[in-house]
């Protein structure tokens, strides 16, 4: 076993954790890297021997949509902010650069569509009603020259969350889920050329985002199911869906950027369709999916974002344990990060330290 520093050792430097989505603060150890959390990250997305399993909570920098603009409570937003001050104990609503009203939920920790709120009443007239936003009517260059200069680690991964794929956007404008299928099946020759321009949409989106920050990984959300089974079928997926989001994970790639699909619901079946896209990781919803079958079938061609199950409270041969069987069935192959932390100090320090070197260890022994 590599000797690895205890809890408490004066040596370990700490820094600040990733928590963006949480939008909480935590320390955590910074141990010495062989190489920068950067380069290790690129050769675990792309399976090419990575030296350990990257931990987003400590290798990661990540802005979420909204994190890109400076708004007040009021202003149209690019998506929910995560970091508004209301979050914890308001519902309210705001209002989406893509027209749409949303509420955020405390109980959900999240925002859901406004009941009622529809901005196209009819697909086959979205280039009428729907009004795209206009990327030089926002400011992005302020918060990104005061992120640069005061926040930015170039060891860290940086990490973008883009926010909406093709289906959610269709989603968000026809009213929710049941218009936004109907539309699926019925219009598909105009829900096809408005996946084209909003595809063309993200891709400016991303071109000026990357710009300003140099961009190592790039999030997609698109959810393509319940947690019973999707959305739609394998054949809407092969004619409307694939064809747009395919082409802007190529762009993205062409930037030499990594990309990762989140998608909610029972989507074992798309599997396939995220591997001929390019998708290089996927975010899966743990209680809708096998993760440990699909990354035993697919982690040979795709990668995985899970992390493993270390109980609260854990004894040190149970997180050993825990970690141990983590590391030798998603670290294989590479195609794997985790996002692994703990309130408690003292838990938080093993939990990570045993990540980072049992997986330090593994590569080293198997050479994956």
């Amino acid at each position: 076993m590599t000797d690895r520093p205890k809890f408490g050792d004066p040596a370990v430097a700490y820094t600040r954790g990733d928590l963006s989505f949480l939008n909480l603060d935590i320390r955590v150890p910074d141990f010495d890297k062989p190489v920068s959390p950067v380069e290790n990250f690129y050769r675990a997305a792309r399976r090419d021997k990575p030296l350990w399993l990257p931990n987003a909570v400590t290798d990661f920098q990540t802005l979420m949509t909204q994190d890109v603009v400076y708004t007040k409570p009021g202003d149209v937003q690019l998506h929910a902010n995560f970091k508004d001050p209301r979050n914890k104990t308001e519902n309210y609503e705001f209002y989406e650069w893509f027209g749409g009203s949303w509420t955020w939920v405390v109980s959900a920790g999240g925002a859901m569509l406004t009941p009622g709120c529809t901005v196209c009443s009819d697909i086959a007239e979205w280039e009428t009603q729907i009004t795209f936003p206009k990327l030089a009517g926002w400011d992005f260059e302020s918060r990104a020259a005061d992120f640069m200069r005061d926040e930015y680690d170039p060891n860290r991964v940086m990490h973008f969350d883009i926010g909406r794929g093709v289906t959610e956007r269709l989603v968000s404008v026809t009213g929710g889920y049941t218009d936004g299928m109907l539309a699926l099946a019925a219009e598909p020759d105009a829900v096809r050329a408005f996946f084209e321009r909003y595809t063309d949409f993200l891709i400016e989106l991303f071109d000026r985002i990357h710009s300003l920050y140099n961009l190592n990984l790039l999030t997609l959300h698109d959810d393509w199911g319940t947690e019973r089974d999707t959305f739609f079928s394998e054949r809407m997926m092969e004619d409307l869906v694939f064809a747009p989001t395919k082409r802007f994970i190529d762009y993205v790639h062409s930037k030499n950027c990594v990309f990762e699909l989140h998608s909610c619901g029972n989507v074992g079946r798309f599997l396939p369709h995220m591997i001929d896209m390019g998708a290089d990781l996927l975010q899966l919803q743990a209680r809708a999916n096998d993760i440990h079958a699909l990354k035993a079938k697919y982690g040979d061609r795709i990668g995985f974002n899970v992390s493993p199950e270390i109980p609260a409270g854990a004894a040190d041969g149970e997180r050993e344990r825990a970690v141990r069987e983590f590391v030798g069935h998603y670290g294989r192959h590479g195609g794997a990060y985790a996002s692994v932390f703990s309130f408690d100090e003292r838990e938080n320090f093993e939990n990570i330290a045993e990540l980072y070197f049992r997986s330090l260890e593994y590569y080293r022994q198997n050479g994956e």
